[in-house]
């Protein structure tokens, strides 16, 4: 795989695994809401990989080493795996109570993290459980923080 593509792709992966996450668990903790939680998932995999993709680009323009070429392709990678990846967040909110949702949602993107993480660290030659360990610890503040946020504002702001 060209290394345009794999930038795009692990970047696109990952965002989309942590921020859809965080969204999701703090979305539906405050507002226990499957519209709002739906709502913001394809808000995410819009907006926001459009963000990630304008950031991998001018980040890849910013090496003078990339052509042209190179930084469109991380560009693309970057948008179409984010905004597919996000989608897949909002299959078990649509098929599942919202709670029992959150669970397989952590669950999937925890997984897909974890796999993700072992092919590039064996991809590297470094230690793939280190790796694992560092990235879903990463996923897990990133959850508890957006959970207890969702609660938070709930407290203080809901109706």
């Amino acid at each position: 795989m060209k290394h345009s593509h794999k930038i795009g792709i692990c970047f696109g992966i990952t965002s989309g695994i942590i921020t859809t996450l965080g969204l999701l668990v703090g979305l539906s903790a405050g507002t226990q809401s499957k519209l709002v939680v739906l709502g913001g998932i394809f808000t995410i995999a819009i907006a926001d990989a459009f963000s990630d993709s304008l950031g991998i680009h001018i980040s890849e323009e910013s090496d003078p080493k990339n052509s042209t070429k190179e930084v469109w392709e991380s560009t693309i990678s970057t948008f179409i795996a984010k905004f597919l990846f996000a989608l897949t967040f909002a299959i078990p909110v649509i098929l599942l109570d919202l709670g029992n949702a959150v669970i397989a949602s952590i669950a999937w993107g925890l997984l897909v993290l974890s796999i993700l993480t072992y092919v590039v660290a064996k991809d590297q030659k470094e230690s793939a459980p280190k790796a694992i360990f560092e990235h879903i610890f990463t996923a897990i503040v990133v959850i508890f923080l957006t959970h207890n946020l969702g609660h938070l504002i709930n407290k203080y702001f809901g109706e």
